[in-house]
């Protein structure tokens, strides 16, 4: 049996002959298993990545059934009541357990890894890369685990196309040299048109060609890079890039065996450029976003295959981006991002530069965002951002302190009520910004102190800080701030909505949907997702109406708490009330406070006077405070009236 995921998702006997594996869920299913990497994926996690948005009330039965029907496609021939040996059931779920090389995505990666460390395993990453017939679960639909993984293999397609031609590059010359290197050349023509900012291809095509005796068309190449890297980008090629095209000019460039720095796959001649390009794009949203993102990650793992700490050091410490939202757009890649400042950290040891030991102690506490972590985590989080800071108080390097800060202020959701405290974070953020000239800073600033004014119901103050937000980002370029806003005068509507004179409740409904519209190519899935549905809600709570039963409308992570509304709107009061028991507590981020709110209303509804105590207690410290208005963007009211409901209900 033979299963393929580097395309469209199939299933192939050892003849050839294609399995019949049913219909799109089901394969969806197989495919989800093959992303597991033969780890067991739980129930509850398959039935959330099959139905992003709210699951059928049959969901588990449907999912078993899936699963029998590719159990008896994947095994026809095991005996009846015979245990599975392929899609075997282990603990609360599922795992799909082949051998790795009957598997292309997974055949792939072992020979990407084997090449890296042995030039012999050449001809196997050739034929691996071959099997390559299209993006990696090409007809799946968009769900974030398949976009994860398909970001994923993409990027180490990539970096097998530059290992491969990098080997092929160091083969000693032979017969057969002129095809291959003719061959080789015309690939890489093709890998750069598609990929123009990777500057380790544009230097292996230069090698090709060089060694090719096309010298004339290296330089060429090289002066083709350079253009692109300068009219559209504003940057100066590398380093290694510049001293190739000088070896070119002069004729001391090898025709043999290369430098070492040339060799690195995907290393030093593309992090020290790719991470500053990466961290320009990432301000423009959007697209330019998502793509700097991916690549300020792959920046990062090939400086750490360099097995150079302190150039792993410097890469990750180049990006330091301002961040806002405590909810990843991307978890995964986050945690990565973790987890290599994590291994540099102690690969550094106690002898590293504080300077970059602060960077990193603030790019863990960063990218911790704390929607998305353990209890564990959080507090290693925690403990990052208050060292980071004290060694950039000690360094007095205001630019280093205003990112240390930036982990202070994520690290601060970790109880409701904190919003006077975030208020002086981002209040020092704004004056180090200001009076040391660091403009995207003042914008972070800025937007920090209007969640804090919003969160404690000063629409007026906060008014006055998404106008000056919007000032700085006309001259820094900063496009994401006026989707911010948009969304902040929204929030303003919704409490307008209330009070005489101001707008209708259906016309705050229309301020929410516009801007939603205009935070759909912002390039942040982690703030969008679920938005609009909890401010719809918060708004129909405002004017004590049942919430949204629009089947449309993606919950996202706020479908645990909005289910009891849900369905008391439907009539289903039973159901409501087992969804209300079930309910954890929220993550600590921007809306938290919403979430304990919902909680609470749900549980006066419902008469729950145990869920209700528990909800009093978490808004006690937030009693002064609008439920979801830390985020700038929604509000569901002040906190004290869902205070009240839970005390009274809990009959204290």
């Amino acid at each position: 049996m033979r299963i393929d995921v580097l395309g469209s998702v199939r299933a192939r006997r050892a003849d050839g002959t294609p399995v019949e594996l049913g219909g799109p869920r089901h394969r969806e299913v197989l495919a989800r298993l093959v992303a597991a990497d033969g780890r067991m994926v739980p129930t509850a996690t398959l039935v959330d990545d099959l139905w992003a948005e709210d699951p059928p009330p049959r969901a588990v039965g449907a999912l078993r059934t899936f699963v029998g029907a590719l159990r008896r496609a994947l095994e026809p021939d095991r005996p009846p009541r015979t245990p599975p040996r392929l899609l075997v059931t282990e603990g609360p779920g599922y795992a799909l357990r082949p051998p790795r090389a009957d598997v292309d995505a997974h055949r792939f990666e072992d020979a990407l890894a084997r090449a890296r460390h042995d030039p012999a395993a050449a001809p196997d990453l050739t034929a691996a890369l071959a099997d390559w017939r299209g993006p990696a679960y090409a007809d799946l639909p968009d769900r974030p685990w398949a976009r994860r993984e398909r970001d994923r293999l993409e990027e180490l397609r990539l970096d097998g196309i530059e290992l491969r031609a990098r080997l092929l590059l160091d083969t000693p010359p032979d017969a057969g040299q002129e095809a291959r290197l003719s061959s080789l050349a015309a690939e890489l023509g093709a890998h750069v048109d598609e990929h123009p900012w990777r500057e380790a291809a544009w230097a292996l095509l230069a090698r090709a060609l060089h060694r090719s005796g096309r010298q004339a068309d290296a330089l060429a190449a090289l002066r083709r890079a350079r253009t692109l890297l300068g009219e559209r980008l504003g940057l100066d090629p590398g380093a290694e890039l510049q001293r190739l095209e000088a070896d070119i000019l002069t004729g001391t460039a090898p025709h043999g065996q290369p430098p070492a720095a040339w060799s690195l796959p995907g290393g030093r001649l593309g992090p020290r450029t790719t991470v500053d390009l990466a961290r320009t794009l990432s301000l423009a949203g959007g697209d330019a976003l998502l793509h700097a993102r991916r690549d300020r990650l792959a920046a990062v793992h090939a400086a750490e295959r360099t097995g150079d700490p302190l150039l792993t050091a410097r890469v990750i410490a180049a990006y330091d981006v301002p961040a806002l939202w405590s909810r990843a757009d991307d978890a995964a890649q986050s945690r990565a991002v973790v987890e290599a400042a994590e291994r540099t950290l102690a690969a550094l040891g106690p002898d590293a530069p504080d300077p970059l030991t602060a960077r990193l102690l603030a790019t863990v506490a960063v990218e911790s965002r704390t929607a998305d972590q353990t209890p564990d985590r959080l507090r290693r989080a925690g403990r990052a951002a208050r060292r980071a800071e004290t060694l950039a108080r000690q360094l007095g390097d205001p630019a280093l302190l205003a990112f240390a800060l930036n982990g202070v202020f994520l690290q601060s959701f970790d109880r409701p009520g904190l919003a006077p405290e975030r208020d002086r974070t981002g209040a020092e953020i704004l004056d180090l910004a200001t009076r040391h000239d660091l403009p995207h800073f003042a914008v972070l600033g800025r937007l920090v102190r209007l969640q804090s004014a919003s969160a404690l119901g000063d629409l007026e103050t906060a008014a006055e800080h998404a106008r000056a937000a919007e000032r700085l980002a006309a001259t820094t370029e900063a496009p994401l701030v006026g989707v911010l806003t948009t969304w902040f005068r929204a929030r303003a509507a919704a409490e307008h909505s209330t009070r005489p004179g101001g707008p209708t409740a259906a016309e705050a409904a229309a301020r929410y949907r516009h801007a939603d519209t205009a935070l759909r190519t912002a390039g942040m899935p982690g703030l969008r997702r679920g938005l609009l549905p909890l401010a719809l809600l918060g708004l129909r709570l405002l004017h004590e109406r049942p919430a949204p039963v629009d089947p449309r409308l993606d919950w996202g992570p706020h479908l645990p708490w909005a289910r009891p509304h849900l369905l008391l709107a439907q009539g289903r009061r039973t159901e409501a009330a087992e969804a209300l028991t079930a309910l954890p507590d929220p993550p600590p981020d921007h809306l938290q406070e919403a979430l304990w709110c919902l909680t609470a209303h749900a549980a006066a509804r419902l008469a729950d006077p145990a869920t209700a105590t528990r909800a009093a207690e978490a808004l006690h410290p937030a009693r002064t405070e609008h439920a979801g208005a830390a985020s700038g963007l929604l509000t569901l009211g002040p906190v004290a009236r869902y205070l009240a409901e839970a005390r009274s209900c809990a009959g204290s």
